[in-house]
């Protein structure tokens, strides 16, 4: 049904055929000519990434450096820095496109990102250039096109030194090619929209929320309306007519909706929005014709509100909660920079399941595409900027730019952005050195009264690391949103310096570990690797999740403050997932090319600490989780062999074998015991490891066993696909991601297998990468072989244009073991 929002209001039409589609939005995605040197060419697909397929090299990017913010004074060489990847240097790319015959409207390209300091040429003529490889840009190219066949064409250069991490190369994010068939035209990234909470009431005493849409138009004279159409299919459409702010050239549309779907973590709803610019040339005698359709613009919407305060803490739709959220860098491990919608959206899954609810894109500006993701699927966004300002933290790093550029980028961040019910604060740096300085605090101001002219709907932000400092020269005090990194010893002198009352954890934990590793002794202790020597010789860090870095700590000391303090808001954990580059505490080993941070592994596989915080973030399922595996050789019989349970309930008991090792509780008293189960004394003996839980009550509440693993018998398979029912969908670049697991005859996985596996598609589909999760490897992600880590490794395959059925086909030489997968194409 129509509902009408003001009293008389008639629905408002532009005299076409009923919401026509003037607009062009075309995805330049595929045969584009890609070329290193000018020479040689291949055809490529955008997104790409360059240098994702090796060889790796620590002979790339070799920076001999002091890393600062790891309070290092002296430099020493870093091999795996950058990801140990071939992305430095020049990139070519060309490809051709079409305008149709007689077009005399507006074109414009809209780049989401191009890694790096991309040139543009069309049919040979400069049409623009941005410095940044992270933001996205638009360029008009109206006059600059011909009817028929055009040439565009993006160079990229990458210099040594310019990251911290990997940063990827090439054009990784989408480019698209919008036409509009008029010069006057609905600019999507002027378009705001704002909600406002319990504006009013109706007879029957609901809530009505009101929502505000603004939108430029080119020719002030030209009509505009607006519908906004209830989420999940509901026959729900409210009509607004837009009239012009008065003395401006921008519509605004207001909607009063009766019991409105707020937009949540929990509760994603999206509303459409549907905007129609006309002409104005209709039948006068008719009041609701406004002439031909010139342009129309539909969006996804969510309606919410988000309020930071000392009373309430962080606020989503005025109810109190604390960020439970990570920090992703953009790099989607065996994939690269190449920024595709079906890894996102495991990624997104993933770490809803550990109960997740938010997002620090760190240290970069997001895709379009990742927040498209976050909204649908409900995960609320920190949507950074800057790594570094005017000080260099890389010889070639975004310093070069930030005089000149940061304005710019900021608005590009904010304007194509903000209307995405996800992202729920702005940041505009990370550790930036000037946080110490009178120029610091002033830059700081700029940036964030820069981001509030934008839009005055979210807080500002940004990660502090250098707290004395900070505060000492008001940075600190002049942000919306006080962040800091780490050093939570220092919280209770911070906010007593604090006028805001509250501060985040904006970068929290960066605990160490490799899936499935697991060291003995067990000790806690923070983790180096100065002067050459590994911290471990195998180059791996313990999964008994007790080792850290020297500037960081473990989850459970964070915990202690969002706990027991209000005004502490939340957190970021570094990282929800590992990534490439910064193979911190081994940036002085090889080989190391990856970071230990991640919650996940390169491949996505969950580490033991990914169920630690599932145990403290979920309260809404519970978790029982037993570590280590309980298949050790016969040097470890009779060892002390530490075991430990991660889940909510609050008490246990252990047995091995039957025989009881204890019933024990959480104790708030000891550091590694408010938050975990620990049986350290525990000897080692082949068999069953198994666990009870209790209730408050004293009560069983479930079990969990381990058992020893026997001999090799079978290949495993588990197939992730975004679809209920392990499908892929043909022509849009979807993606399976395929868990094998080497297991005994029960199922019992061989926690130590290396085996080389090797793999074969078939079918209406094709091997696209394949990973390990191993830091240390160096094979190539794009050859379809590679070895077990821990006994796991996780492969990928890509649905083609046709439908169909994909067969993988999984070979273990070694042990004279295969698996079919099948996976349908739709």
């Amino acid at each position: 049904m129509k509902t009408s929002l003001l009293t008389s209001l008639l629905t408002l039409v532009c005299a076409t055929t009923a919401w026509a589609q003037p607009r062009q939005e075309i995805t330049l995605q595929d045969n584009w000519q890609f070329s290193r040197d000018m020479k040689s060419w291949e055809t490529v697909s955008v997104p790409h990434d360059w240098a994702i397929s090796g060889p790796f090299d620590k002979k790339w990017d070799l920076q001999v450096v002091a890393i600062e913010q790891n309070g290092e004074k002296e430099a020493t060489e870093k091999s795996g820095r950058s990801g140990a990847l071939p992305w430095i240097g020049e990139g070519h790319y060309e490809r051709i496109f079409s305008i149709p015959e007689n077009f005399k409207g507006h074109a414009e390209l809209v780049f989401d990102g191009a890694m790096a300091e991309p040139t543009v040429s069309v049919n040979g003529q400069h049409a623009g250039y941005w410095a940044y490889g992270y933001n996205a840009f638009r360029i008009d190219i109206s006059k600059l096109i011909v009817a028929g066949d055009n040439k565009l064409r993006v160079d990229l250069k990458n210099l040594e030194e310019s990251s911290r991490w990997y940063p990827g190369a090439g054009i990784y994010r989408p480019v698209k090619l919008i036409l509009t068939p008029q010069q006057a035209h609905i600019d999507d990234w002027g378009i705001t929209t704002k909600t406002e909470l319990h504006a009013m009431k109706t007879k029957n005493g609901h809530d009505v929320t009101k929502f505000t849409v603004e939108v430029p138009v080119a020719d002030g004279q030209l009509p505009v309306t607006m519908e906004l159409i209830a989420p999940n299919g509901e026959d729900h459409t409210f009509v607004s007519p837009a009239p012009m702010r008065k003395g401006t050239s921008t519509a605004v549309g207001t909607f009063m909706i009766p019991n409105a779907k707020l937009w949540t973590p929990e509760t994603p709803d999206l509303y459409t929005l549907r905007i129609t610019l006309c002409d104005g040339k209709g039948n006068p005698n008719v009041y609701d014709d406004f002439g031909k359709v010139i342009d129309q613009k539909t969006l996804k919407v969510g309606l919410r509100t988000v309020k930071v305060s000392k009373e309430g803490g962080f606020q989503l739709n005025g109810v109190t909660r604390k960020l439970k959220g990570v920090c992703l860098h953009h790099d989607l491990g065996p994939l690269g920079a190449a920024v595709n919608k079906a890894a996102l959206i495991r990624q997104i899954k993933i770490m809803k399941e550990m109960g997740c609810d938010a997002i620090r894109t760190a240290h970069n500006m997001p895709s379009q595409m990742q927040m498209e993701v976050c909204d649908s699927l409900g995960m609320m966004v920190m949507a950074e900027s800057f790594d570094m300002w005017i000080y260099p933290k890389c010889k070639n790093g975004y310093a070069r730019f930030f005089k000149e550029w940061a304005d710019c980028d900021i608005e590009n961040l904010v304007r194509a952005n903000r209307n995405h019910p996800s992202i729920v604060m702005w940041s505009i740096g990370n550790e930036i050195p000037e946080q110490w300085s009178k120029e610091g605090t002033e830059i700081a101001a700029h940036l964030q009264n820069l981001c509030h002219r934008l839009d005055p709907t979210r807080p500002v932000t940004q990660g502090m690391d250098r707290a004395e400092q900070a505060l000492k020269s008001g940075f600190a005090q002049v942000m919306d949103v006080p962040g800091f990194n780490y050093r939570v010893h220092k919280y209770e002198n911070n906010i007593k310096q604090l006028p805001q009352g509250f501060l985040l954890g904006s970068e929290t934990a960066s605990t160490v570990s490799s899936r499935g590793v697991y060291k003995f002794p067990v000790v806690p202790q923070a983790a180096d690797s100065r002067e050459g020597k590994a911290f471990h010789q195998d180059g791996q860090c313990s999964s008994y999740d007790v080792e850290w870095c020297s500037w960081s700590n473990l989850p459970d000391d964070d915990w202690v403050w969002q706990d027991d303090k209000d005004w502490v808001i939340g957190e970021f954990v570094w990282t929800g997932f590992d990534y490439l580059g910064e193979p911190t505490p081994y940036d002085e080993y090889w080989p190391s090319r990856s970071s230990y941070f991640g919650i996940c592994d390169l491949a996505g596989l969950p580490k033991d600490r990914y169920f630690l915080y599932r145990s403290h973030w979920r309260n809404d399922a519970h978790t029982i989780h037993l570590l280590p595996h309980w298949t050790w050789g016969k040097d470890r019989i009779g060892q002390e062999t530490p075991v430990y349970c991660y889940t909510d309930y609050n008490e246990a008991e252990l047995f091995v074998n039957g025989k009881s090792q204890g019933r024990i509780k959480k104790n708030s008293a000891e550091r590694l015991d408010r938050y975990r189960l620990r049986w350290n004394n525990v000897k080692y003996q082949p068999g069953k490891l198994k666990v009870v839980v209790y209730d408050d009550n004293g009560k069983v509440a479930g079990k969990k066993t381990v058992k020893t693993a026997g001999k090799p018998a079978r290949l495993q398979a588990n197939v992730w696909t975004q679809h209920d029912g392990d499908f892929l969908k043909a022509n849009e670049n979807d993606l399976a991601f395929v868990t094998l697991q080497l297991t005994d005859k029960d199922g019992n996985l061989i926690p130590d297998a290396t085996d080389q596996l090797t793999f074969e598609v078939a079918g209406a589909g094709t091997f696209k990468a394949v990973c390990n999760g191993d830091a240390t490897s160096l094979e190539s992600f794009t050859e379809p072989t590679m070895k077990l880590f821990a006994g796991q490794l996780v492969v990928i395959v890509e649905a083609g244009k046709e439908r169909g059925q994909i067969e993988l086909t999984v070979k273990d030489s070694q042990r004279k073991l295969s698996q079919k997968v099948l996976i349908g194409v739709r």
